[in-house]
């Protein structure tokens, strides 16, 4: 199949697919010819894009669901620096939710954007589970409340903070989910040892990306810990075959706003 899919009539023969090819695979064109892969070397293709996003005539399409092509605007997704620092520096880790659910058409927006995240050679091995169903979280959350429980006699590092954990769920307090009305799984190939870091990166664009839709997020370390070794957990979230989870994310609608920012470390930089 061909690789690459050329518009003779917008092909200017500039040279800019085949430098910017991270596989070094496409042949440039010239006055006579177009910028092509060779068939023994289509396998190596990752089809990254790059070939067709940096085309500055647009020349040029990836041969992957051609049909599919959005054409970019101009000026879309420009960002004024000192409006990506605000909107970056008001993101917060919701912990206080409204009791409005997020429809399921907006998380898949947002999931939509995150699938966009960069992944070790384009491998794209992130899956999504989301727990849309209140009772379902609680029930998550319950479950890793058990796992806790038993932790207590062994020399796990959170052994120290297991007791108040536990004292305050039995006591009615959600110290697990905070009463957030969904959770997110990102889960991957168990034996992909690039896709953790596939996993983080993909749930951070989820996580940035989340407030300008609305939504507040909480990363969710006590049950992305219990679910990578609680079985009853585990089995809860019923994953396919050769597949775990990576980490987790509460959300829901923030009950309170954003009005400041506060401080944090100063930076630290090293220059070599």
């Amino acid at each position: 199949m061909t690789t690459i899919i050329v518009d003779r009539d917008l092909c200017n023969s500039c040279g800019v697919c085949s430098t910017i090819c991270s596989m070094g695979i496409i042949k440039p064109g010239d006055k006579s010819t177009l910028p092509e892969v060779a068939d023994e070397m289509a396998g190596m293709c990752i089809k990254c894009g790059h070939c067709e996003a940096f085309c500055p005539s647009q020349a040029l399409t990836l041969n992957l669901r051609p049909n599919e092509k959005i054409k970019l605007p101009a000026g879309a997704g420009s960002i004024l620096p000192e409006d990506m620092a605000f909107y970056l520096q008001k993101r917060r880790s919701v912990r206080n939710f409204t009791s409005d659910s997020v429809p399921k058409e907006k998380i898949l927006e947002i999931l939509d954007v995150a699938r966009y995240a960069a992944s070790g050679g384009n491998g794209q091995p992130v899956q999504w589970l989301v727990v849309h169903d209140r009772e379902r979280v609680r029930k998550i959350a319950q479950l890793t409340i058990e796992w806790m429980k038993s932790l207590k006699d062994t020399n796990h590092p959170m052994k120290n903070y297991l007791p108040y954990l536990i004292s305050a769920w039995e006591g009615g307090y959600d110290v697990i989910c905070r009463g957030a009305p969904h959770l997110l799984f990102v889960h991957i190939p168990e034996d992909n040892q690039v896709a953790p870091i596939d996993a983080i990166i993909a749930l951070t664009h989820f996580d940035l990306a989340a407030p300008a839709y609305g939504v507040g997020t909480c990363w969710a370390g006590f049950v992305a810990a219990a679910a990578g070794f609680y079985e009853p957990l585990k089995k809860e979230l019923g994953l396919p075959a050769g597949r775990k989870i990576a980490y987790a994310m509460m959300f829901g609608i923030p009950r309170y706003k954003t009005f400041g920012i506060p401080r944090r470390n100063p930076l630290q930089v090293t220059w070599l």
